[in-house]
């Protein structure tokens, strides 16, 4: 008898909703400072940019699908970003049809499109073409947690060859792209450097070389050959979706990757059918599956729709394979303009040291050696050596990660930040809240400056109780002022808008 798919498509449809949920709630939060009308890289402007080098709004539109062609307004992104919720926890909570998944799609498609460096990470796409395939797995309109006609098989097939792809262009990305996979030492420095560690991270750094040369060695077999068997026979799809799955649930526990290693989890939720489910979830759930079963109907046009966009997804599959088996491997990338089939990866080179950006203020009218400088404090990156690491996995600061790729390099390369200075001098409401503190509450200060500093966790024992012990390497921005004539030119020079007369701001 064939397996069936009734609890699986349950499980995967209520774990992808929660995904959106986060995302979006995070999203929801932080827009207007990143994306909005006065954030650090406005929307509306960027609109504008497109249209001029596509000749127009309608060519702006085939160019960068977007429903914020319509309107870009701080209620537009905000008002879009409320459905998404909505639609998001309905989902959760167990009715999901295609429609409503793919208007779940169409708003991701959105802000990826527009969103600039925000959402410039490869689960923003690798987000798309899960939702997408999700949308052939349900009915158009009955959004009951169990309605009347069964999953398509083919579906379950596409998620199982979105995690080969997923686990494979990972495994590859890294054995190519860094010596430290391949000689098993990428974890002595991993748990330090990554972009956003959080209280485990401290202690696994810690630990014995030998777990770190057996953690890099379950990466191999959980991305290289645990895919392989995503569709043998049951039994070898049992282990193999359990040595991923226990690979994802680990990654969970070391670090704050957002929401990657959750969404990750969804395709490899289909290598398990009713019968494994059947063993661990709650019987009134099997027993509803089975009723489903029962009196199940078929669904002609539901299964020659799931049938044809299969037909599509193994054409496009080809740029995907093609890239997989080159010498000069790409990871996170698209190959059509929505993100239907991609290609993905992670972690293709592991830093050794940890570079941080600290930025500071001061109210002194006049700068020297009795300067005496205020730190801000980001959301959740290392900043203060005794703040404890922070836990807020699946949730994303954009703001954070952003900060730690701008620390690995200048801010030539990443202008936002030299915006962001130019918002912190004006005491900019929106661009404070993307940060944990403000150290000066009352009046905007009257010069900032960024440094680079060397971040190392702290050796187990140390006296002073700190996570962190920390290092200055030097300036990455000099002390600015509010109208240095250098920060306006930078920031005209890279595109910004100079702020308006009416922009307020605190003295």
């Amino acid at each position: 008898m064939s397996p069936s798919y009734w609890l699986t498509r349950f499980v995967l449809l209520r774990l992808l909703g929660f995904v959106y949920l986060v995302h979006f709630l995070a999203l929801f939060n932080d827009v207007l400072p990143l994306l909005g009308a006065q954030g650090l890289l406005p929307i509306v402007d960027y609109l504008d940019r497109i249209a001029e080098f596509a000749g127009g709004r309608g060519a702006g539109f085939v160019y960068r699908p977007s429903l914020f062609w319509l309107s870009a307004s701080d209620a537009a992104l905000r008002g879009t970003l409320a459905m998404g919720l909505i639609l998001s926890a309905a989902v959760t909570l167990g009715y999901a049809n295609a429609l409503m998944l793919l208007a779940l799609w169409t708003i991701q498609l959105s802000f990826v499109h527009v969103g600039q460096l925000w959402f410039s990470f490869g689960w923003e796409i690798q987000l798309l073409e899960t939702t997408l395939i999700a949308v052939f797995l349900c009915p158009l309109l009955d959004g009951r947690p169990f309605p009347r006609t069964a999953p398509p098989t083919v579906v379950i097939l596409l998620f199982r060859w979105l995690i080969v792809r997923i686990m494979w262009g990972s495994a590859l990305i890294k054995l190519r792209g860094d010596a430290c996979w391949r000689e098993l030492t990428c974890l002595d420095t991993h748990f330090e450097t990554q972009p956003v560690p959080h209280p485990a991270s401290w202690y696994l750094h810690h630990l014995p070389a030998v777990f770190g040369r057996l953690g890099v060695a379950f990466n191999h077999v959980a991305e290289l050959i645990a895919p392989f068997f995503a569709f043998w026979p049951r039994r070898a799809r049992l282990v193999a979706g359990l040595v991923m799955l226990g690979f994802q649930i680990n990654l969970i526990a070391s670090g704050n990757l957002s929401y990657l290693n959750w969404l990750t989890i969804v395709p490899i939720l289909a290598c398990f059918d009713d019968g494994h489910w059947g063993r661990v979830l709650p019987r009134r759930l099997v027993e509803a599956a089975d009723n489903a079963r029962a009196r199940a109907r078929p669904a002609r046009t539901h299964a020659i729709t799931a049938l044809v966009f299969a037909g599509v997804v193994a054409v496009l599959s080809v740029a995907p394979i093609r890239n997989l088996v080159s010498e000069r491997q790409l990871m996170n990338t698209s190959f059509d303009r929505l993100h239907l089939v991609n290609t993905y990866g992670a972690f293709g080179s592991i830093g050794r040291v940890r570079n941080e950006i600290v930025i500071t203020g001061t109210r002194d009218a006049e700068l020297g050696l009795e300067t005496e400088w205020h730190e801000y404090e980001w959301k959740c990156k290392p900043g203060d050596p005794m703040r404890r690491p922070c836990l807020i996995t699946p949730y994303h600061y954009r703001l954070d990660w952003l900060i730690w790729f701008a620390a690995m390099s200048d801010v030539n390369r990443y202008p936002f930040v030299a915006r962001l200075v130019d918002k912190l001098l004006h005491g900019d409401e929106n661009a404070l809240s993307l940060l944990e503190s403000n150290p000066f509450p009352d009046q905007a200060p009257r010069f900032i400056r960024a440094d680079l500093y060397r971040y190392e966790f702290t050796d187990p024992g140390d006296p002073s109780g700190a996570w962190w012990k920390r290092k200055k390497l030097g300036p990455y921005l000099s002390p600015l002022s509010r109208d240095d004539p250098t920060l306006a030119r930078f920031l005209e020079r890279h595109g910004f808008k100079p702020r308006r007369p009416d922009q307020s701001t605190r003295q």
